[in-house]
């Protein structure tokens, strides 16, 4: 093998702009040099990492003049969890780019006739706005090379038990949190408890190469009350010891009232396919919005801000236009949130989604909250959604659509448009694929409306919604 070549340090660089992955960039003889962990304004030396033809990366080696917008990362783990990498922005600034974002994939990618964008809507609060968290336990931490080089070598640090978030594009690498911020701090108190239970009581923690281990995975979520659902993944047969660990959580944190478990012996850390028990409590939270009550499974899917998934299925109702008299076909329907939502609006609700778990509990939800005007369906959607099935349950009037960060399969998107629904929503959380689709939809209908929603502060994610007539 030939010897790595020595790529260059670049001294006092002023970052300009923002980019993908919650970036940095700045230009450099021509080519894009994504930087991580400074905000445009920063005066940085820097050291490449990666050189190709079309662009380069870069790591800061000092921040030698900070920007005037820069701001203090609340978050002690800020530059190593792949998390809340925009947190050294302030948050008007962090909607402004989210905001250009929205403008950039629209009309560079979707190159199509546009309204003017509303202003996004930002989210009323920027910590604490999750109602769910996933913990990953290792056997061992990962720790930055930094850290091992100022101790003295990796024997000089205590690096058992981990329990927190992976070092991201890494399976087996666990960074151990201490505190994180994105939920109330009854989610610190929980998974440092699990730890030092752990640690005092002889429980092993998993190791993803073995695949050995008690302890696998924490799953966190929590509703508007406070209440919290605990699931805890075991990667061994359960064992008193485990029973122990449950009980232990079941004493301490009277909040719990749905303490589950799950033994998972696979390969992955995916539990969708395995049978949750009940250890204390009920199989589920509830969620409330408008009066509605909507069941929260430890499978089910549920929009991760509650706050602002409220302001966005506003967004979308409106945007839907329903008078009382019109089919809705609510595509990739999850549990049905967005289906409940509109369904006192509409005359009837139709839900495809591909999840078989998902449309149970949206049917759960329609009948709880007394709604007889939807029906759902499980099942890949090209594969359903096809013209005969909108030949059997009729022609939409409004099909709202809240596709996966891949967006829709150019199959769906034909069906849409031999449908002809007079209007679309399109609900997206990835504004580049969306501006894919709303260029293949461009032929039949008309961008009339565009509200960017802040679901995820500090992070680069936005969501959009649009409304397209049709022409």
């Amino acid at each position: 093998m030939g010897k790595k070549k020595n790529l260059p340090i670049i001294e006092n660089v002023e970052i300009t702009g923002v980019a993908a992955e919650g970036k940095a960039l700045v230009r450099i003889d021509g080519l894009v040099c994504f930087v991580p962990n400074c905000v445009p304004g920063d005066v940085v030396d820097m050291q490449v990492t990666k050189k190709k033809h079309s662009f380069m990366e870069a790591k800061v080696l000092r921040v030698v003049k900070p920007s005037e917008v820069r701001c203090e990362a609340r978050c002690k783990h800020f530059g190593v969890c792949g998390g809340c990498k925009w947190q050294i922005l302030p948050y008007e600034a962090q909607l402004q780019y989210k905001q250009q974002q929205i403008v950039d994939n629209l009309t560079r990618i979707g190159k199509i006739e546009l309204p003017e964008i509303s202003p996004i809507l930002g989210s009323k609060h920027v910590y604490e706005y999750r109602n769910k968290l996933e913990f990953t336990c290792a056997d061992r931490k990962w720790f930055p090379w930094e850290v091992i080089e100022a101790a003295g070598g990796l024997d000089k640090v205590d690096s058992s038990y981990g329990l927190g978030f992976h070092i991201p594009n890494c399976f087996d690498k666990v960074l151990d949190i201490e505190e994180c911020h994105l939920m109330p701090e009854i989610n610190n108190r929980i998974r440092n408890g699990v730890r030092e239970y752990a640690r005092t009581h002889g429980l092993t923690f998993y190791n993803e190469h073995t695949h050995e281990g008690q302890v696998r995975t924490l799953i966190l979520r929590n509703n508007h009350k406070g209440e919290l659902m605990l699931v805890v993944s075991f990667g061994e047969p359960v064992t008193d010891a485990c029973m122990g660990l449950l009980e232990w959580l079941h004493q301490e944190f009277p909040e719990i009232i749905a303490l589950l478990y799950v033994e998972n012996l696979k390969f992955n850390d995916t539990i969708g396919d395995l049978d949750v028990k009940v250890y204390y409590g009920q199989d589920h939270i509830m969620e409330e919005m408008e009066g509605l009550q909507f069941k929260v499974g430890p499978k089910s899917f549920y929009q991760t801000n509650t706050e602002q998934a409220y302001e966005l299925y506003k967004v979308a109702r409106e945007f839907a236009g329903l008078t009382g008299d019109e089919l809705v076909y609510d595509l990739y329907t999850g549990t049905g949130t967005i289906a409940n939502f509109v369904s006192r609006k509409a005359k009837q609700v139709i839900g495809i989604e591909y999840v078989p778990e998902a449309i149970e509990d949206a049917k759960v939800n329609s009948k709880i909250n007394n709604i007889e005007n939807t029906l759902f369906f499980a099942g890949d959607m090209k594969d359903i959604l096809n013209d005969d099935f909108v030949a059997q349950y009729g022609r939409p009037d409004v099909i709202i659509t809240d596709p996966p960060r891949a967006g829709m399969h150019e199959d769906v998107v034909n069906v849409i448009l031999n449908a002809a629904p007079k209007r679309i929503v399109y609900v997206s959380c990835n504004p580049a694929t969306q501006a894919r689709d709303l260029a293949l939809l461009d032929a039949k209908y008309k961008v009339t409306k565009v509200q960017p929603v802040d679901m995820f502060p500090h992070t680069q994610h936005v969501e959009n919604v649009v409304q397209l007539c049709l022409r």
